[in-house]
């Protein structure tokens, strides 16, 4: 799956069938579900899994969790907007 096929399902009811976790979770994300996104991202303990975590603080505001999440992913603290750091990570997770 593309980033932009992926982006088209942000309209859909649900995330498409199938979908890695981590990008579930993202796309509950999309839909203005934070709490199930959490949910999903703090049971993937892995590098991505973590990176997810540490995007998804931040986007809550708490930076110093955030900055904990990033460090555990090996990544530093993005920069970039919410919006830019949400297609890197969904382009990277869909690879």
């Amino acid at each position: 799956m593309t980033f932009d096929e992926f982006h088209a399902t942000l309209t859909h009811n649900a995330p498409p069938a199938g979908l890695h976790k981590l990008v579930e979770a993202l796309w509950y994300d999309a839909n203005n579900q934070w709490d199930r996104a959490h949910d999903i991202a703090q049971d993937v303990h892995t590098d991505e899994g973590s990176w997810v975590h540490a995007y998804l603080h931040r986007k809550e505001g708490d930076q110093g969790n955030a900055l904990y999440w990033y460090r555990l992913a090996h990544r530093p603290a993005s920069q970039k907007s919410l919006k830019e750091e949400w297609r890197e990570i969904v382009t990277a997770l869909l690879r």
